[in-house]
């Protein structure tokens, strides 16, 4: 006989820095198995205590353990009754209608208490196939409070959104946009390897503008004259990529500022002759529109965007010249003009150093301090 559904159960969401990690540990604790689980997001509900407990992949040393606290009701008439005696008191709320969030379409409200605490009430619609987005904090919980809780020292930025692909696992993109996307051995079997380009293009949609995508895998030099046969835990891998043509692949989906993050001199395998590399690779989706090259002496790096170029910025070498994934061509000691969301990712990658910007308009300075 199963137990009866209570009319309301208490809500805790946690954040946890590895949620892998820590639905094991749930599930042992509770002694149930998580009622839904996601690559972001665990949820388990027990009968006895009446209890829905989430778990949120968001880094508890920055963030704090506790995400949010409330009750889950049983039906919208009970929800609302509890809304209209809270402000009858003097609580001030905020109201969802049919809102996704969590893999759920939930009706609901929020209040904060003195400390910003989050409380949510709310009333479950029902399940869907994707994490939803829920409303943008100020209309949640009123921009009063947004404002306060967003200038907390703990929640100066928000956690970013990853989404992970292990080998063999089965390749999907939930509608909603990440910050970055992990592949780990995804193009290091047959089938994926086949639709390098169409996964390419889907992941270049998935992610935000600035965000990136890294993949982990095993690439050669040329292509192999038959499947590779390896012992270990690479035995899985039945097709290795050639290297230079995978980085051409993201080039072509719209990735840029490709960088090889792995790449040893020696070979983690050989197959019939062939050099096997461990390799990690990153690539970027664009802010904006491919700058291009422009005049001389003092080149301008025109742009589609609406944003014109402002900042000066000299290439102070090794090289004599370079150009970069914009078609921007850099001459050493020669100014050239680009964007200020360009030259602020500049500054933030990897070969920054090599660059440095000249005011407009600056003043004088003692040698050696600007």
């Amino acid at each position: 006989m199963s137990t009866p559904d209570p009319a309301v159960r208490f809500h805790l969401s946690l954040n946890v820095s590895n949620l892998e990690h820590a639905v094991p540990f749930f599930t042992k604790l509770l002694g149930t198995a998580p009622a839904k689980q996601r690559p972001d997001y665990a949820k388990f509900e027990l009968a006895s205590p009446p209890l829905v407990l989430s778990l949120e992949p968001r880094s508890p040393q920055e963030f704090g353990s506790l995400n949010h606290v409330g009750f889950r009701f049983a039906d919208a008439k009970s929800l609302v009754e509890v809304q209209r005696q809270l402000e009858i008191l003097g609580i001030k709320t905020q109201r969802e209608e049919g809102v996704e969030c969590c893999y759920a379409k939930q009706t609901k409200f929020w209040v904060n208490d003195d400390d910003k605490r989050l409380w949510e009430f709310y009333v479950l619609e029902g399940d869907i196939d994707h994490r939803g987005g829920g409303q943008p904090l100020d209309q949640v919980i009123g921009a009063e409070s947004a404002c306060d809780l967003l200038h907390s020292p703990a929640l100066k930025k928000s956690p970013p959104r990853i989404l992970e692909h292990q080998m063999g696992s089965p390749f999907d993109v939930p509608p909603q946009q990440f910050d970055e996307i992990r592949l780990r051995g995804t193009f290091n079997l047959p089938e994926p390897a086949r639709m390098v380009n169409e996964i390419l293009k889907r992941l270049f949609a998935a992610i935000v503008p600035g965000g990136t995508v890294s993949l982990h895998i095993l690439t050669c030099e040329q292509e192999l004259p038959a499947p590779p046969q390896l012992s270990g835990p690479a035995a899985y891998v039945k097709h290795v990529p050639v290297r230079a043509e995978l980085m051409r692949a993201l080039e072509l989906a719209g990735f840029e500022d490709l960088r090889l993050t792995t790449f040893r001199t020696a070979p983690c395998f050989e197959f019939q002759g062939h050099a096997l590399r461990e390799t990690k690779l990153e690539a970027t989706r664009p802010l904006l529109a491919s700058e291009a090259k422009g005049a001389e002496p003092v080149r301008e790096a025109t742009t589609a965007s609406a944003t014109k170029p402002s900042r000066r910025v000299l290439f102070k070498g090794p090289f004599k010249r370079i150009q970069d994934d914009f078609g921007t061509e850099w001459e050493r000691g020669v100014p050239t003009m680009i964007s200020d969301e360009r030259w602020t990712r500049l500054k933030q990658s990897t070969v920054g150093e090599l660059f440095v910007e000249i005011p407009l308009e600056a003043p004088l300075a003692s040698c050696g301090s600007r």
